[in-house]
Protein backbone atom coordinates (compact mmCIF):
# COMPACT_ATOMS: atom_id res chain seq x y z
CA UNK A 1 0.00 0.00 0.00
CA UNK A 2 1.67 3.83 -0.82
CA UNK A 3 0.75 5.70 2.44
CA UNK A 4 1.29 8.74 1.07
CA UNK A 5 -0.79 9.11 -2.17
CA UNK A 6 -3.83 7.76 0.36
CA UNK A 7 -6.70 9.76 1.25
CA UNK A 8 -6.55 10.23 4.86
CA UNK A 9 -9.95 12.42 5.33
CA UNK A 10 -11.17 9.78 3.44
CA UNK A 11 -9.95 7.29 5.44
CA UNK A 12 -10.61 8.61 8.56
CA UNK A 13 -14.68 8.90 7.94
CA UNK A 14 -14.45 5.48 6.72
CA UNK A 15 -12.45 3.77 10.02
CA UNK A 16 -14.70 6.49 12.25
CA UNK A 17 -18.41 5.29 11.45
CA UNK A 18 -16.83 1.64 12.02
CA UNK A 19 -14.72 2.56 15.08
CA UNK A 20 -18.07 3.99 17.14
CA UNK A 21 -20.16 1.33 16.62
CA UNK A 22 -17.16 -1.34 17.78
CA UNK A 23 -16.98 0.60 21.00
CA UNK A 24 -20.75 0.67 21.37
CA UNK A 25 -20.67 -2.70 21.71
CA UNK A 26 -18.16 -3.00 23.49
CA UNK A 27 -20.22 -1.51 26.15
CA UNK A 28 -23.24 -3.69 25.31
CA UNK A 29 -22.72 -6.22 28.38
CA UNK A 30 -22.58 -3.28 30.73
CA UNK A 31 -26.42 -2.47 30.42
CA UNK A 32 -27.68 -6.10 31.90
CA UNK A 33 -29.61 -6.33 28.60
CA UNK A 34 -28.86 -10.31 28.73
CA UNK A 35 -30.79 -11.44 25.76
CA UNK A 36 -29.53 -8.16 23.40
CA UNK A 37 -26.15 -9.85 24.12
CA UNK A 38 -27.08 -13.21 22.92
CA UNK A 39 -28.51 -11.88 19.86
CA UNK A 40 -25.35 -9.80 19.18
CA UNK A 41 -23.33 -12.46 19.55
CA UNK A 42 -25.00 -14.38 16.97
CA UNK A 43 -24.51 -11.20 14.87
CA UNK A 44 -20.63 -11.22 15.73
CA UNK A 45 -20.66 -14.47 14.91
CA UNK A 46 -22.11 -14.87 10.99
CA UNK A 47 -19.85 -11.26 10.47
CA UNK A 48 -17.28 -13.39 10.98
CA UNK A 49 -17.87 -16.22 9.08
CA UNK A 50 -19.34 -14.30 5.95
CA UNK A 51 -16.36 -11.44 5.78
CA UNK A 52 -14.15 -14.83 6.26
CA UNK A 53 -16.10 -16.28 3.39
CA UNK A 54 -15.56 -13.00 1.15
CA UNK A 55 -11.98 -12.40 1.85
CA UNK A 56 -11.78 -15.65 -0.29
CA UNK A 57 -14.36 -16.28 -2.75
CA UNK A 58 -15.90 -12.67 -2.83
CA UNK A 59 -12.91 -11.73 -5.37
CA UNK A 60 -11.79 -14.77 -6.66
CA UNK A 61 -15.25 -16.12 -7.87
CA UNK A 62 -14.27 -19.37 -6.39
CA UNK A 63 -17.73 -20.62 -4.50
CA UNK A 64 -16.12 -22.53 -1.33
CA UNK A 65 -19.06 -24.34 0.80
CA UNK A 66 -16.04 -25.68 2.96
CA UNK A 67 -16.96 -23.25 5.88
CA UNK A 68 -18.85 -25.22 8.11
CA UNK A 69 -15.21 -27.59 8.00
CA UNK A 70 -13.43 -25.20 9.52
CA UNK A 71 -15.67 -23.85 12.14
CA UNK A 72 -16.98 -27.42 12.94
CA UNK A 73 -13.02 -28.07 13.32
CA UNK A 74 -12.78 -25.04 15.24
CA UNK A 75 -15.48 -25.91 17.51
CA UNK A 76 -13.85 -29.77 18.34
CA UNK A 77 -10.97 -27.66 19.55
CA UNK A 78 -12.56 -25.73 21.97
CA UNK A 79 -14.15 -29.08 22.90
CA UNK A 80 -11.21 -30.78 23.56
CA UNK A 81 -8.84 -28.01 24.65
CA UNK A 82 -10.82 -25.08 26.12
CA UNK A 83 -10.65 -26.67 29.70
CA UNK A 84 -7.39 -27.55 29.80
CA UNK A 85 -5.52 -24.50 28.58
CA UNK A 86 -6.06 -20.67 28.55
CA UNK A 87 -8.92 -20.13 25.83
CA UNK A 88 -6.86 -17.33 23.99
CA UNK A 89 -4.10 -20.20 23.29
CA UNK A 90 -6.90 -22.67 22.30
CA UNK A 91 -8.28 -20.03 19.39
CA UNK A 92 -4.54 -19.54 18.36
CA UNK A 93 -4.10 -23.28 17.85
CA UNK A 94 -7.21 -24.19 15.92
CA UNK A 95 -6.33 -21.08 13.91
CA UNK A 96 -3.39 -22.34 12.65
CA UNK A 97 -4.83 -26.14 12.26
CA UNK A 98 -7.30 -24.44 9.85
CA UNK A 99 -4.67 -22.20 8.20
CA UNK A 100 -2.44 -25.32 7.11
CA UNK A 101 -5.90 -27.82 6.63
CA UNK A 102 -7.08 -25.15 4.43
CA UNK A 103 -3.39 -24.85 2.55
CA UNK A 104 -3.48 -28.82 2.10
CA UNK A 105 -6.92 -28.89 0.97
CA UNK A 106 -6.29 -25.99 -1.80
CA UNK A 107 -3.56 -26.94 -3.58
CA UNK A 108 -5.57 -30.37 -4.01
CA UNK A 109 -8.77 -28.55 -5.15
CA UNK A 110 -8.08 -25.46 -6.53
CA UNK A 111 -7.36 -26.16 -10.02
CA UNK A 112 -10.86 -27.29 -9.90
CA UNK A 113 -13.30 -24.66 -11.28
CA UNK A 114 -16.52 -23.51 -11.51
CA UNK A 115 -19.70 -26.02 -9.87
CA UNK A 116 -16.84 -28.62 -9.38
CA UNK A 117 -15.04 -26.90 -6.68
CA UNK A 118 -18.01 -25.71 -4.64
CA UNK A 119 -19.28 -30.08 -5.29
CA UNK A 120 -15.75 -30.76 -3.46
CA UNK A 121 -15.99 -28.15 -0.68
CA UNK A 122 -19.21 -29.44 0.04
CA UNK A 123 -18.25 -33.14 -0.27
CA UNK A 124 -15.51 -32.19 2.18
CA UNK A 125 -18.03 -31.23 4.86
CA UNK A 126 -20.22 -34.67 4.64
CA UNK A 127 -16.21 -36.48 4.67
CA UNK A 128 -14.70 -34.63 7.55
CA UNK A 129 -18.17 -35.06 9.70
CA UNK A 130 -18.00 -38.52 9.02
CA UNK A 131 -14.09 -38.97 10.24
CA UNK A 132 -14.44 -37.40 13.24
CA UNK A 133 -17.85 -39.32 14.14
CA UNK A 134 -15.65 -42.68 13.09
CA UNK A 135 -13.12 -41.47 15.27
CA UNK A 136 -15.31 -40.59 18.23
CA UNK A 137 -17.23 -43.99 17.85
CA UNK A 138 -14.75 -46.46 17.27
CA UNK A 139 -11.96 -45.02 19.57
CA UNK A 140 -13.33 -42.59 22.08
CA UNK A 141 -16.57 -45.07 22.16
CA UNK A 142 -18.94 -42.11 22.45
CA UNK A 143 -20.70 -39.56 19.83
CA UNK A 144 -21.24 -36.66 22.22
CA UNK A 145 -19.08 -34.35 24.11
CA UNK A 146 -20.14 -32.45 27.62
CA UNK A 147 -18.82 -29.10 28.02
CA UNK A 148 -18.92 -26.66 30.95
CA UNK A 149 -20.10 -23.31 29.50
CA UNK A 150 -18.70 -20.28 29.31
CA UNK A 151 -20.17 -16.92 30.38
CA UNK A 152 -22.40 -14.92 27.55
CA UNK A 153 -20.18 -11.73 28.16
CA UNK A 154 -16.59 -14.10 27.68
CA UNK A 155 -18.24 -15.10 24.61
CA UNK A 156 -19.34 -11.98 23.44
CA UNK A 157 -16.20 -9.98 23.96
CA UNK A 158 -13.94 -12.70 22.01
CA UNK A 159 -16.01 -12.51 18.83
CA UNK A 160 -15.90 -9.07 18.96
CA UNK A 161 -12.23 -9.09 19.06
CA UNK A 162 -12.26 -11.72 16.48
CA UNK A 163 -14.35 -9.22 14.83
CA UNK A 164 -12.07 -6.40 14.74
CA UNK A 165 -9.10 -8.73 13.78
CA UNK A 166 -11.11 -10.33 10.95
CA UNK A 167 -12.31 -7.07 9.45
CA UNK A 168 -9.08 -5.32 9.73
CA UNK A 169 -7.21 -8.64 7.67
CA UNK A 170 -10.06 -8.35 4.50
CA UNK A 171 -9.70 -4.37 4.68
CA UNK A 172 -5.77 -4.86 4.59
CA UNK A 173 -6.06 -7.18 1.74
CA UNK A 174 -8.46 -5.43 -0.25
CA UNK A 175 -6.55 -2.65 -0.13
CA UNK A 176 -3.07 -4.30 -0.86
CA UNK A 177 -1.35 -5.71 -3.92
CA UNK A 178 -2.46 -8.87 -2.96
CA UNK A 179 -6.29 -7.73 -3.61
CA UNK A 180 -5.55 -6.44 -6.59
CA UNK A 181 -4.06 -9.86 -7.61
CA UNK A 182 -7.68 -11.36 -6.35
CA UNK A 183 -9.61 -9.01 -8.15
CA UNK A 184 -7.50 -10.16 -11.40
CA UNK A 185 -8.01 -13.43 -10.82
CA UNK A 186 -11.55 -12.91 -10.10
CA UNK A 187 -11.88 -11.39 -13.17
CA UNK A 188 -9.61 -12.99 -15.55
CA UNK A 189 -7.51 -15.89 -14.36
CA UNK A 190 -5.59 -16.45 -17.42
CA UNK A 191 -4.95 -12.88 -18.11
CA UNK A 192 -3.65 -12.84 -14.26
CA UNK A 193 -1.66 -15.82 -15.08
CA UNK A 194 -0.02 -13.86 -17.78
CA UNK A 195 0.35 -10.98 -16.25
CA UNK A 196 2.95 -12.48 -13.87
CA UNK A 197 0.86 -13.28 -11.09
CA UNK A 198 1.56 -16.61 -9.51
CA UNK A 199 -2.45 -17.54 -9.69
CA UNK A 200 -1.93 -21.02 -7.46
CA UNK A 201 -0.29 -19.65 -4.69
CA UNK A 202 -2.14 -16.47 -4.17
CA UNK A 203 -5.50 -18.55 -4.20
CA UNK A 204 -4.33 -20.91 -1.87
CA UNK A 205 -2.71 -18.59 0.79
CA UNK A 206 -5.85 -16.79 0.72
CA UNK A 207 -8.22 -19.69 1.37
CA UNK A 208 -5.65 -20.72 4.21
CA UNK A 209 -6.29 -16.92 5.55
CA UNK A 210 -10.11 -16.84 5.24
CA UNK A 211 -10.35 -20.27 7.28
CA UNK A 212 -8.57 -18.92 10.18
CA UNK A 213 -10.96 -16.76 11.47
CA UNK A 214 -13.61 -19.79 10.76
CA UNK A 215 -11.88 -21.53 13.07
CA UNK A 216 -11.58 -19.25 15.72
CA UNK A 217 -15.03 -18.69 15.75
CA UNK A 218 -15.68 -22.53 15.93
CA UNK A 219 -13.81 -22.17 19.22
CA UNK A 220 -15.49 -19.40 21.00
CA UNK A 221 -19.09 -20.79 20.45
CA UNK A 222 -17.81 -24.31 21.46
CA UNK A 223 -17.94 -22.94 24.82
CA UNK A 224 -21.16 -21.79 24.52
CA UNK A 225 -22.71 -25.76 23.76
CA UNK A 226 -22.58 -28.25 26.16
CA UNK A 227 -23.27 -30.77 23.72
CA UNK A 228 -21.18 -31.17 20.66
CA UNK A 229 -21.35 -33.72 18.26
CA UNK A 230 -20.14 -33.91 14.48
CA UNK A 231 -23.99 -33.32 13.03
CA UNK A 232 -24.20 -29.74 14.50
CA UNK A 233 -20.61 -28.95 14.49
CA UNK A 234 -19.63 -29.35 10.53
CA UNK A 235 -23.55 -28.35 10.25
CA UNK A 236 -23.90 -27.77 5.92
CA UNK A 237 -26.09 -24.70 7.00
CA UNK A 238 -22.89 -23.46 8.47
CA UNK A 239 -21.25 -23.76 4.35
CA UNK A 240 -24.60 -22.26 2.29
CA UNK A 241 -25.66 -19.29 5.14
CA UNK A 242 -22.51 -17.11 5.08
CA UNK A 243 -22.75 -17.32 1.09
CA UNK A 244 -26.49 -16.52 1.13
CA UNK A 245 -25.76 -13.44 3.35
CA UNK A 246 -22.68 -11.88 1.16
CA UNK A 247 -25.02 -12.37 -1.76
CA UNK A 248 -27.56 -10.89 -0.42
CA UNK A 249 -25.50 -7.98 1.30
CA UNK A 250 -23.14 -7.55 -1.62
CA UNK A 251 -19.54 -8.24 -2.01
CA UNK A 252 -18.65 -5.09 -3.51
CA UNK A 253 -17.37 -3.54 -0.30
CA UNK A 254 -17.18 -4.69 3.80
CA UNK A 255 -20.53 -2.84 4.29
CA UNK A 256 -22.43 -5.58 2.08
CA UNK A 257 -21.51 -8.70 3.78
CA UNK A 258 -21.95 -7.50 7.27
CA UNK A 259 -25.58 -5.97 6.78
CA UNK A 260 -25.91 -9.22 5.07
CA UNK A 261 -24.61 -11.22 8.28
CA UNK A 262 -26.73 -9.10 10.52
CA UNK A 263 -29.98 -8.96 8.47
CA UNK A 264 -29.85 -12.48 8.01
CA UNK A 265 -29.03 -14.03 11.40
CA UNK A 266 -31.65 -11.47 12.70
CA UNK A 267 -33.97 -13.65 10.53
CA UNK A 268 -33.12 -16.46 11.72
CA UNK A 269 -33.32 -15.96 15.30
CA UNK A 270 -37.08 -14.29 14.89
CA UNK A 271 -38.38 -16.82 12.68
CA UNK A 272 -36.46 -20.59 14.75
CA UNK A 273 -38.52 -18.98 18.07
CA UNK A 274 -41.94 -17.48 15.79
CA UNK A 275 -45.27 -19.15 16.58
CA UNK A 276 -47.45 -16.92 14.09
CA UNK A 277 -51.16 -17.92 13.39
CA UNK A 278 -50.64 -21.52 15.36
CA UNK A 279 -47.59 -22.22 12.79
CA UNK A 280 -44.15 -23.01 13.84
CA UNK A 281 -41.83 -21.05 11.57
CA UNK A 282 -38.53 -22.47 12.51
CA UNK A 283 -39.36 -25.27 10.52
CA UNK A 284 -39.57 -23.30 7.48
CA UNK A 285 -37.09 -20.72 7.86
CA UNK A 286 -34.47 -22.83 4.91
CA UNK A 287 -37.53 -22.35 3.03
CA UNK A 288 -37.55 -18.90 3.34
CA UNK A 289 -33.89 -18.42 2.46
CA UNK A 290 -33.85 -20.08 -0.13
CA UNK A 291 -36.60 -18.54 -1.73
CA UNK A 292 -34.91 -15.04 -0.44
CA UNK A 293 -30.99 -16.40 -2.02
CA UNK A 294 -33.52 -16.82 -5.62
CA UNK A 295 -34.45 -13.87 -5.65
CA UNK A 296 -31.55 -11.82 -5.14
CA UNK A 297 -29.77 -13.69 -7.70
CA UNK A 298 -32.95 -12.56 -9.93
CA UNK A 299 -33.37 -9.40 -8.72
CA UNK A 300 -30.52 -8.01 -7.07
CA UNK A 301 -27.33 -9.70 -8.49
CA UNK A 302 -25.05 -7.30 -6.74
CA UNK A 303 -26.60 -7.60 -3.52
CA UNK A 304 -28.43 -4.99 -1.17
CA UNK A 305 -25.45 -2.58 -1.01
CA UNK A 306 -25.68 -1.85 -4.63
CA UNK A 307 -29.14 -0.47 -4.60
CA UNK A 308 -28.47 1.59 -1.62
CA UNK A 309 -25.24 2.84 -3.47
CA UNK A 310 -27.54 3.23 -6.61
CA UNK A 311 -30.57 4.88 -4.59
CA UNK A 312 -28.37 7.45 -2.99
CA UNK A 313 -26.35 8.40 -6.27
CA UNK A 314 -29.54 9.14 -7.64
CA UNK A 315 -30.74 11.31 -4.74
CA UNK A 316 -27.64 13.60 -5.10
CA UNK A 317 -28.14 14.03 -8.84
CA UNK A 318 -31.84 14.58 -7.99
CA UNK A 319 -30.86 17.44 -5.39
CA UNK A 320 -27.70 18.69 -7.84
CA UNK A 321 -29.61 18.96 -11.26
CA UNK A 322 -30.06 22.23 -12.46
CA UNK A 323 -33.63 23.44 -11.81
CA UNK A 324 -35.45 24.58 -15.12
CA UNK A 325 -37.06 28.03 -14.99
Amino acid sequence: MDFSKMNWKHLAVQAGIPLLILVILGFLPLYGWAYGVTLFTYFLLYVILTVSWVIFSGTTGYISLATAVFYGLGIYAGAILAEKMPLIFVVFIAGIVCFIIALIVGAITLRLKGIYFAMFTFGLVLLINQIILWIEVDFNHRVERFLTPVSNEKIYYYLLGITIVTLVVAYLIRKSKYGLALQSIGENEEAAAHMGINVTMVKILTFGVSAIFMGAAGVIMATRLTVIDPDGAFNALMSFNPALMAIFGGMGNLVGPIIGAVIFSYIQEILSTANWFGIAWGDFYKIIFGVILVGTILFLPNGLMALIQNLWRRIKGVRHAPSRG
